[in-house]
């Protein structure tokens, strides 16, 4: 059995730069990845871009070097980027390899692959903590005359029928997008609406990176959350699309889209929705509040005067109750992703009781040498993000270094 003192698993932006720093400290290893570099974000949908903007990209290492840096990549341009970076410190990526199942052993750990088992003495999985598209119970529960398609299979609008109306599942970043897009090509649109934060796109002429930056917002860590189930919680709704502008209900109603409130299921004859959209308005604009404090904070600590950011216009909307299921053309769904890792990690004490690793910077808190990158909240809200994976994976590394020596495997 082919034997490799440290293994990583996944060639994504968390991946890459824990081969960098590993490379950096001369530290044997190979990085694995079922398809290609970034193939997560190949896998995106046609019109997708970065909702941070491009100046937030901190790999390890290397930051955005391009001549944009408050636009938005597109989907193409994430994954050039990070094709390039992998090529810039010649990572060793083995590509088209997938991993079927990861075993603690006497001396290590088995790795079951699609090209034959290996053996390694440490272990670094870097396939992001958001794997799986959750399919809500009332998703689940539909008629199988309705054609629903998750948000990772989505591409573009003309992959879906042509006629009937679209119904929207899920109103984070993707689904908002998803649902923005759908009515752009001409479709019909519905949005079931949840509980999501919003944030203005620009603030006093800069944008609302510039000045979340390095606040509690973005610092965040799982302690400071109020529940672990808040890691699943979406992300504020604003788009990278056109150069980066708002997103949300208001500008979602304006421009056209029928906003509902969650989708509760079918009766045979209707989709029904809960009457529950004004108060899915009134958290996101509470959460607006929150985030206008921050930026009054920020804009304290550069020393400048806070920027203008105005309360939200009156909510007047009528809640969509019902569609008939005869007008609904295909339902995409745009509900979040749950982790998967125990699917394939035959280590159960490793994980906790919603799937995510036990861990602590990185480092599995009860299995020696296997660790993880990518995942959401592994240090702070940015660890899943192309903003934060590089600061994770020097601390992952610096640690491994100092506490976690392996012996050398020839």
């Amino acid at each position: 059995m082919r034997r490799i003192e440290t293994v990583v698993i996944g060639a994504g932006q968390a991946g890459l730069s824990v081969s960098h720093e590993l490379a950096a400290a001369g530290l044997e290893h190979v990085v694995l990845e079922r398809g290609k570099v970034a193939q997560r974000w190949r896998d995106r949908w046609d019109g997708f871009h970065l909702v941070l903007p491009n100046c937030s990209i901190r790999l390890a290492g290397q930051g955005y070097g391009g001549s944009d840096p408050e636009g938005f990549l597109p989907r193409d341009g994430v994954v050039e980027l990070l094709a390039d970076y992998a090529a810039s410190f010649a990572s060793p990526i083995e590509d088209g390899v997938e991993v079927h199942a990861l075993q603690a052993t006497d001396d290590g750990f088995r790795l079951d692959t699609t090209t034959g088992p290996l053996a390694a003495e440490r272990v670094i999985v870097a396939t992001g903590g958001y794997q799986d598209d959750h399919r809500p119970a009332a998703v689940r529960s539909l008629p199988a005359s309705v054609p629903v398609l998750a948000s990772s299979a989505y591409r573009r609008p003309n992959d879906l029928p042509e006629t009937g109306t679209v119904v929207v599942v899920g109103s984070g970043q993707s689904g908002c997008q998803i649902a923005e897009e759908l009515h752009d090509s001409g479709r019909e649109v519905v949005l079931a609406c949840g509980k999501a934060p919003w944030e203005p796109r620009r603030v006093g002429g800069r944008d609302i990176f510039w000045w979340l930056d390095g606040t509690p917002f973005m610092e965040m860590t799982l302690e400071d959350l109020p529940s672990p189930l808040a890691r699943l919680s979406p992300n504020p709704q604003v788009s990278g699309t056109r150069g980066g502008r708002d997103l949300n209900y208001r500008t979602l109603q304006d421009g056209g889209i029928r906003l509902a409130g969650h989708l509760m299921g079918e009766d045979h004859r209707s989709l029904r929705f809960a009457p529950d959209l004004a108060d899915s308005v009134a958290f996101g604009d509470a959460r607006y509040a929150d985030i206008r404090g921050l930026v009054e904070m920020s804009a304290r600590a550069k020393g400048l005067p806070a920027p203008e950011m105005p309360d939200p216009s009156p909510w007047h909307a009528e809640e969509l109750a019902e569609l008939p299921l005869a007008e609904v053309g295909a339902v995409v769904v745009a509900a979040g992703y749950r982790p998967t890792y125990r699917s394939w990690i035959d280590i159960p004490v490793a994980f906790d009781a919603m799937g995510f690793p036990l861990q602590k910077d990185g480092t599995s808190d009860v299995v020696p040498h296997l660790h993880f990158a990518g995942v959401p909240f592994q240090r702070t809200r940015t660890s899943a993000t192309l903003c934060g994976a590089g600061a994770d994976a020097t601390a992952l590394v610096d640690a491994i270094a100092q506490r976690d020596p392996v012996g050398v495997i020839l």
